[in-house]
């Protein structure tokens, strides 16, 4: 099978697919066929076969999958007019200081925001897939250590937290939206 057949079969299993997909399970889906670097080649390949297109290929936290470009989201909104769901300023402002800062308690949360943390904020978050439990604070009471995860970056179409915005971009934009 020659590299445009795996080019083939790669770029049907992303279109197709519900997730992202990693290098590895494209590997297995192959049965190993392909080492890593050449399933690689493969996803930079498929990636410029669609520049141009209002639909890309990018690498996630969580793997590889197709979205639709930013520019797109207009037309597409129209498509499924429902509104996601909208989170409380308290909700928002937990999980930036979360992000930001993690792992962090809900004590420490409380503390940089002034104000008691609702138990539901934290299992709104929890429920949306966007916090896991990393661990357990050495001090009495051993109050968890809340992380986000790959989902959370995913879900904001980021590979790592190091691509989140500056607190100071953050803060302006925070300005605007008020």
């Amino acid at each position: 099978m020659n590299s445009t057949n795996y080019n083939t079969i790669i770029e049907t299993l992303l279109l197709v697919s519900q997730e992202a997909l990693t290098v590895t399970q494209l590997r297995k889906i192959l049965n190993d066929n392909l080492s890593h670097a050449q399933v690689l080649q493969c996803l930079l390949e498929i990636g410029q076969s669609w520049q141009g297109k209002g639909v890309e290929l990018i690498e996630l936290a969580n793997g590889w999958r197709f979205r639709a470009k930013p520019e797109m989201q207009i037309y597409l909104a129209q498509l499924n007019p429902e509104k996601p769901p909208r989170y409380s300023r308290a909700v928002m402002e937990t999980l930036a200081i979360i992000a930001y800062k993690q792992p962090v308690t809900r004590g420490e949360i409380e503390e940089i925001r002034g104000v008691a943390v609702s138990s539901q904020i934290i299992q709104t978050l929890k429920e949306r897939g966007w916090l896991d439990v990393v661990g357990h604070k050495e001090v009495p009471g051993r109050p968890e250590l809340l992380a986000t995860n790959r989902t959370f970056l995913s879900d904001l179409g980021l590979k790592s937290l190091a691509e989140l915005p500056a607190l100071s971009q953050l803060t302006e934009l925070l300005a605007t939206v008020n």
